[in-house]
């Protein structure tokens, strides 16, 4: 028998096999002898970045903040106009950059600052500098760790995205939302694209689809499909905006309502789900499933994409990010795409297929199909 995601190392070894590890001696020793040195620096500055990821993640929220790639996009700046931009006092905004450049984001060359590859990427990654900005909701949830983790806390994101716990929302959190989610629907869409198959549907229905930010990607890819929005209706008058200036118009409608409680529109032969489900609770992931099941005709699809747990290998994206941000949410769960699927399952679809993605940071996909 052996430990899960460690098939050489048998349960009765592992006891006294961490005690060594940790033993102040072992790492001593380790520390010098050639054969494991190299294994003991690696892991220790593996423990350290840990360690300092919060310093990390608050130099990232001050560059951006400052809009310091921005302006690095037009070129070279040196440390005293960068300073007087961002009315930081000279010092301070030495060391600012300096942690830029260790956190590879910046590189310094004959006096000045400039971006290099990764922070070009920061600013060109559609919606990752909002998000970010975002952030300070969270960190101001995550302060006191353990009480979050209790369930002593009462997060501040789960007054922040309201619109989860269903009735009427406000039209300015409504455009906070859509505009944060639009902006991060563009890698969404192109994942989701890459993984799955729209040849055989004609009429797509995207279910909570904000602003149809999805729904005019996919529009572009494939001018065979019919589109139809259902969302809030705060909603509405930026989706027909956008539908008209992408020459949508004419083969897209909009329904106002509630997923919770108005039933979906019909005729979609496909359904699509995108970063839905984890907003919700299992009660209500269910209820929704079912109301997609009962809107489908026979062979109809369902396509659900967001981001998921790593299962049985726990993985960063999921595991140690979006399942802290949708627990600080109040109603939302990330989940495996085991637990999706079986949620499919016993909502009576079937053929569950959950192809590799490309990029589980940013989506994963699972399509399913309602039986003939």
């Amino acid at each position: 028998m052996s430990v899960a995601g460690d098939p050489f190392v048998k349960p009765r070894w592992r006891p006294s096999f961490t005690r060594l590890i940790a033993a102040r001696g072992f790492q001593k020793w380790a520390a010098k002898f050639p054969l494991t040195r190299r294994v003991v620096r690696r892991e220790g500055e593996a423990l350290f970045d840990l360690l300092a990821g919060f310093c990390h993640s608050q130099i990232l929220m001050a560059l951006v903040q400052f809009n310091i790639p921005q302006r690095l996009m037009a070129g070279p700046a040196a440390l005293e106009d960068l300073a007087t931009y961002a009315q930081v006092p000279q010092e301070r905004m030495l060391i600012l950059l300096r942690a830029g450049v260790s956190l590879g984001l910046l590189k310094q060359r004959r006096g000045a600052y400039r971006l290099n590859r990764r922070g070009a990427a920061l600013v060109g990654v559609p919606g990752l500098s909002q998000m970010i900005r975002h952030h300070d909701v969270l960190y101001r949830d995550l302060a006191d760790p353990v009480a979050f983790f209790r369930g002593e806390t009462v997060p501040e994101l789960a007054e922040f995205w309201p619109y989860v716990f269903g009735g009427d929302v406000a039209p300015d959190v409504a455009q906070t939302y859509s505009d944060l989610m639009a902006e991060s629907q563009v890698l969404v869409v192109e994942d989701t694209l890459r993984a799955a198959s729209f040849n055989h549907a004609k009429r797509l229905l995207d279910v909570g689809g904000g602003t149809g930010a999805f729904l005019e990607g996919v529009g572009r890819a494939h001018g065979h499909l019919d589109l139809t929005l259902f969302d809030l209706p705060p909603v509405v008058p930026a989706a027909k905006a956008r539908f008209q200036a992408a020459g949508l118009a004419a083969r897209s409608r909009i329904t106002a309502g509630s997923f919770r409680d108005d039933p979906l529109p019909e005729g979609a032969d496909m359904i699509s789900l995108v970063r839905v489900l984890y907003d919700h609770s299992d009660e209500t992931v269910r209820a929704l499933l079912a109301k997609v099941y009962a809107a489908l005709p026979e062979g109809g699809r369902l396509l659900i994409s967001e981001p998921m747990l790593g299962g049985a290998a726990p993985a960063r994206p999921g595991d140690a990010y979006f399942a802290l941000y949708t627990l600080a949410m109040g109603t939302g769960k990330t989940r495996s795409p085991a637990e999706i699927e079986a949620l499919c399952i016993e909502a009576g679809f079937e053929d569950v297929r959950i192809p590799r993605a490309a990029r589980p940071f940013v989506t994963q996909v699972l399509t399913a199909k309602k039986p003939l």
